[in-house]
């Protein structure tokens, strides 16, 4: 009896199958560009003693987090984000969102409002590889509006970094007003002239020293003002920061997964720190919340410790009560896990981020009322967390994706050294419960 056999071309096209099925199960992600920092912001407060009682400072230091992600469209760059509309070689359109600073007195940032942000569309051309321009118009909530010109450029010589730039900063006479005369007394529009620049230096592996420097030489009409009595303005910024190793060429496969987690939580008027003692006190209105968050593999390490670190985007829905309305958080953060294997696989989290709410919640209202605080709508975010693998916990490989964890979901302004914050101590915690899904 002859058996059938296959030709050696079907064998072929059987194993090439058979390798594609196998890639695809061990897909891995490219490493992305990625950073964490945290800077010191000192500027010069042009505000003369005329322009509010008691205004005697002379600057005004800010503590500030910052993030920063390059995607393929989306990019969060420090203090700004932005997001490509249309590309066509060297010619780009994008959205863009920026931090703008108000450099008031520290004692009355958190009664007017602290600092707030400017949006809208820019126009950007690449000339080469180090050297850019763009021109872009920009609001900030209010409708106060600037159009921008700014010419730059990019360079990276052995450890070090440079970004020097200069710009035109061309605004309204609404803008003018607000804020350098907080609408006592009509100033009309006028041009800036902001030059300076931002370095950064390459310690060793993934750790950064940054620096920058910018001096602003104001607009006729602003110089003249009553209100102001300084003809520049200066800002300086000095921190740390956790970056891609330069040294090192990026790596196109690691073994970071993305993931989705879905949670639910309470609120309570514990702080973090009474939490972590296991002192948690329940909100007696029940406030809840439910979040859903997506997990954007950036690496696989840090300082060459084994350290899943993510870009996490995240949307919490805070649900109606007795004492609130429903409301709508969103959050941004890099999270890092750090994976124990003993007996079954368990890990830690922590997150470092930005977090945003279209209406306060009541249990921060609360703190912030009994605090004497006008609150703030944007708040720094932490999430800190402990999961454990489902899969080895009850001995099934199908399940090995899906993680079951507590988090504590922490919204506070960093003790009063953040401008941006609104200069508030406090926040709000919530306690969760979360199935996390790696795919």
């Amino acid at each position: 009896m002859v058996l059938p056999t296959a030709s050696l071309a079907d064998t072929n096209e059987q194993l090439s199958d058979t390798a594609s099925v196998e890639e695809l199960r061990e897909h891995r992600e490219e490493e992305k560009r990625w950073g964490l920092a945290a800077v010191v912001r000192k500027a010069s407060i042009p505000y003369s003693q005329g322009a509010s009682a008691d205004v005697d400072d002379s600057s005004v230091m800010s503590f500030v987090p910052m993030m920063f992600y390059r995607g393929d469209k989306f990019y969060i760059n420090g203090t700004e984000t932005g997001y490509q509309l249309y590309q066509k070689e060297e010619f780009s359109a994008n959205a863009v969102l920026r931090m703008h600073f108000i450099d008031i007195p520290a004692a009355y940032q958190n009664s007017i409002g602290g600092d707030t942000g400017m949006g809208g569309i820019q126009l950007r051309y690449q000339w080469d590889k180090s050297v850019y321009s763009f021109a872009e118009v920009v609001t900030d909530p209010s409708a106060h509006f600037q159009a921008n010109v700014e010419v730059g450029a990019k360079y990276e010589v052995g450890d070090w970094y440079f970004h020097p730039s200069a710009t035109l900063i061309n605004k309204t006479s609404d803008y003018n007003t607000h804020y350098y005369a907080f609408n006592q007394t009509h100033i009309g529009g006028g041009s800036d002239i902001k030059v300076g620049g931002k370095l950064r230096y390459h310690v060793a592996s993934n750790l950064y020293l940054l620096g920058g420097a910018y001096a602003t030489y104001y607009d006729r009409n602003v110089r003249h003002s009553e209100t102001i009595d300084d003809n520049w303005h200066t800002e300086f910024y000095a921190g740390f920061g956790f970056f891609n190793d330069s040294s090192k060429p990026k790596r196109s496969s690691i073994s970071t997964k993305p993931y989705l987690r879905v949670a639910h939580g309470w609120a309570t008027p514990s702080n973090m720190g009474e939490i972590l003692a296991g002192e948690t006190v329940k909100d007696e209105y029940n406030n809840q919340l439910s979040s859903v968050f997506y997990g954007h593999p950036l690496t696989d390490e840090l300082f060459g410790i084994p350290l899943d670190i993510y870009l996490t985007p995240g949307l919490v829905t805070h649900w109606g009560s007795e004492v609130q309305d429903f409301t709508t958080e969103l959050v941004v953060a890099i999270k890092a896990y750090y994976t124990v294997n003993w007996p079954v696989k368990w890990r830690l989290g922590v997150a470092e981020g930005l977090s945003f709410v279209n209406d306060i919640t009541y249990i921060e209202n609360s703190e912030m009322e009994r605090k004497g605080y006008e609150p703030s709508k944007l708040l720094n975010y932490v999430d800190l967390s402990l999961d454990i693998n489902i899969g080895d916990l009850i001995n099934k490989k199908e399940l090995d994706n899906v993680w079951l964890g507590y988090s504590m979901h922490h919204r506070s302004a960093i003790f009063e050294q953040a401008s941006q914050f609104g200069r508030i101590k406090g926040g709000s915690n919530y306690n969760t419960v979360y199935l996390q899904f790696d795919f």
